[in-house]
């Protein structure tokens, strides 16, 4: 296994995990904060040294992306009825809004500047999943990426999906989805790889565990 297949298992399981989160909360109203409190941070690790790094570093890494790193492995391998349609759909939508996305040059400035100043806010609350910190997260992706052509449609059950605080959990999970589809396609994945390089994915990922 390269480095290379290890730092595109990482990115991947970022995928999996954040169509997962949706996936969960738009049904139940209920999202796992451990699972999600990395996923929310990588957003804001935009100079990282490493894939590791934007995900917790070498030790939290693959405890910070275990949910992705088992939905990823389940969806690639045998046991890919067992997955959510749902899940399926989001990480393939998530790389499909970020190829749309690396053509708006003007945008991704805009995320960039976005980002600054929610780093900026973070200083002033505990934890990056304060309300306002989600809130601010979730602004920004409606800001950007909500005025692209394609939109992805969330399926679960409108109670929840009506309440603010959540809709601004899924805006903000999806901003971290697409950080991870971004990282993805510049470690050279390719939403094909998820076929035909099935086999090197899953020993990468197996290897994580």
């Amino acid at each position: 296994m390269s480095s290379r297949e290890k730092e595109q298992s990482i990115a991947l399981s970022a995928v999996f995990q954040a169509a997962e989160l949706v996936a969960v909360l738009a049904k139940t109203g209920q999202v796992d904060n451990a699972s999600l409190e990395p996923m929310l941070e990588s957003i804001l690790m935009v100079n990282a040294s490493s894939t590791e790094d934007i995900y917790g570093g070498q030790w939290d890494c693959p405890s910070h992306l275990a949910l992705g790193r088992k939905i990823a492995r389940q969806a690639l391998g045998k046991e890919r009825r067992s997955v959510n349609p749902d899940t399926l759909r989001y990480a393939l939508s998530l790389m499909h809004l970020e190829s749309k996305l690396a053509k708006e040059p003007d945008m991704l400035s805009t995320i960039g500047q976005k980002i600054g100043q929610i780093e900026q806010k973070k200083a002033h609350y505990d934890s990056v999943l304060h309300e306002n910190m989600v809130a601010a997260i979730s602004g920004m992706y409606q800001d950007t990426l909500s005025k692209l052509s394609f939109r992805i449609q969330v399926h679960g059950d409108s109670r929840h999906l009506q309440q603010p605080q959540i809709a601004n959990q899924v805006r903000a999970i999806f901003m971290a989805g697409i950080r991870a589809a971004m990282l993805w396609r510049q470690l050279g994945g390719k939403r094909w790889h998820l076929i035909f390089k099935r086999k090197s994915l899953l020993i990468a990922l197996d290897a994580r565990h």
